[in-house]
């Protein structure tokens, strides 16, 4: 069984959380992912590496509380332990060669961001990070991707903090001041990143997204992350989760997403009550 090493709340709905996993962390890269179970009888669920210690065989994820599992992993504390931690799963990102990159994130999605950000600053890459919030609270890992990007900015819907506005109109700003990008990046919400793929294809600006949003078994057994991409159907977690985002029938994966909404809904507040009935 894995440890939790350290926890900590980064908002009100989304959690960090330290895990030994020395085997995990020893191969871990960017854009990959780990299977886990909070117990014996759990659902598993997928949640993508955040960040990862080789020395001290750590992995750390980033999860927001929404369905019934991410209720209960939120209740265990330093010390207990997960009943399986399984990965690294998915296939790497490719940073290799790339100069000058626009990194974008929105929301929980800059929990996946980060690490790729964090590994082109340390390939030598200038990191251009833009991320994206409903608002001031809702804001994670600030000082983590100041610390590898050269230039950093803040977008919230309400412009409660940085600039109000969306990501793309701060992705929009630089690309008509001619900024050039090698690539663009773009992790969060599936409705972000199309309008992210919409933007940089007039600009003909090669643009990688993440598919782990709608990943749920992570196998490719379920068949619930195909994705069409090109024409051709891909599942998100044996092929991806980052597909050419050029490529992507976004339109298709977003209602393939909604399906479950109302279901994780229930079982989350099932569970908040069966918890609220032990504490008393």
């Amino acid at each position: 069984m894995n440890k939790i090493i350290n926890k900590k709340s980064l908002n009100q709905t989304v959690t960090l959380m330290v895990i030994s996993a020395p085997l995990i962390a020893k191969k871990a890269e960017p854009g990959q992912f780990i299977i886990l179970r909070v117990h014996e009888n759990g659902e598993r669920i997928p949640l993508t590496i955040a960040d990862y210690d080789k020395d001290k065989g750590t992995i750390t994820i980033i999860f927001q509380i929404v369905g019934a599992t991410t209720e209960q992993l939120n209740h265990l504390n330093i010390g207990d332990c997960l009943h399986d931690f399984v990965g690294p799963l998915g296939v790497p990102s490719h940073l290799d060669g790339l100069k000058k990159v626009a990194v974008i994130g929105g929301g929980v999605g800059c929990a996946i961001a980060y690490p790729v950000a964090k590994k082109l600053h340390q390939l030598g890459a200038c990191v251009h990070t833009i991320v994206g919030f409903r608002n001031k609270d809702l804001v994670i890992l600030e000082d983590e991707f100041r610390n590898v990007s050269d230039q950093y900015e803040v977008m919230t819907d309400d412009g409660s903090y940085g600039m109000k506005g969306l990501v793309t109109n701060a992705l929009e700003n630089h690309l008509k001041n001619n900024e050039q990008y090698d690539e663009v990046i773009a992790i969060g919400p599936l409705i972000m990143m199309k309008f992210v793929c919409q933007l940089t294809k007039e600009y003909n600006i090669k643009t990688m997204v993440s598919m782990n949003p709608i990943m749920i078994d992570g196998t490719g057994m379920c068949g619930c992350c195909r994705v069409n991409v090109g024409g051709v159907t891909k599942f998100a977690c044996v092929d991806g989760p980052d597909f050419d985002g050029h490529l992507v029938d976004f339109d298709t994966a977003i209602e393939r997403n909604k399906m479950y909404q109302s279901f994780e809904r229930k079982e989350r507040e099932t569970t908040c009550n069966l918890y609220r009935k032990e504490v008393k």
